[in-house]
């Protein structure tokens, strides 16, 4: 897929997962259950033990998903995770050589910014969404406030996501979202619980094509 073609099927599943977990033979699995919900785009952050073979593995496992790595914070992480598979690259910050690694790689960048100065600096360096992180103390009245003046930004909102307020977000303007501990977690993980991470990821997946305006 070209990097326009990843933009825009991110944009229209609506939601990407997060999977950060410390025990390296569960990632695949979660990834699994997040699938099965109906979640198509699953990010591995590179903070946890095994990313890039879970990408590598997820790639094969799940063809028909879009699976990226997280929490890339150096040009040699982008080109590590790119190398293994991943399709979209998410930093928490904007590093303009990260963003060059991903594109290099043929991998979507999706760069971290809080203020309208940063989510400015994002686009400018060629950003083909922006994570609006922390969104957790913002809100998506602040979506809303930075995107009359960035109307052509294509906002993220990460942290603090969730069923009950995906449809403001949405409302407001947001091209995405992200979620990722109300999805899938440790406890979760660790107890091999993954009928609830399909629940749960069924149950943001329908709130989102509700927002969508395509029911469920």
């Amino acid at each position: 897929m070209t990097r326009e073609s990843l933009r825009e099927a991110v944009c229209a599943r609506g939601v990407i997962a997060i999977v950060r977990l410390h025990d390296a033979s569960k990632l695949v699995p979660a990834a699994e259950a997040l699938y099965a919900g109906g979640i198509r785009v699953i990010e591995f952050t590179l903070n946890s033990p095994g990313a890039l073979n879970a990408i590598t593995s997820s790639r094969h496992a799940l063809p028909k998903a879009i699976i990226g790595a997280g929490t890339v914070r150096s040009a040699d992480d982008a080109k590590a995770a790119t190398d293994a598979g991943a399709q979209i690259i998410v930093a928490p910050d904007t590093k303009p050589e990260v963003i060059e690694a991903t594109h290099a790689g043929q991998a979507a960048a999706i760069p971290g910014a809080y203020t309208p100065t940063e989510i400015a600096a994002a686009m400018d360096f060629g950003a083909d969404l922006v994570k609006l992180f922390p969104a957790k103390g913002l809100g998506p009245g602040y979506v809303r406030e930075v995107l009359a003046p960035l109307d052509d930004a294509r906002l993220v909102p990460t942290g603090g996501v969730s069923v009950d307020n995906v449809t403001a977000y949405f409302a407001a303007g947001a091209a995405a979202v992200a979620v990722g501990g109300s999805l899938v977690n440790n406890a979760l993980a660790d107890a091999g619980d993954f009928d609830a991470v399909t629940a749960n990821a069924r149950a943001i997946q329908e709130a989102v094509d509700a927002a969508h305006g395509k029911g469920t």
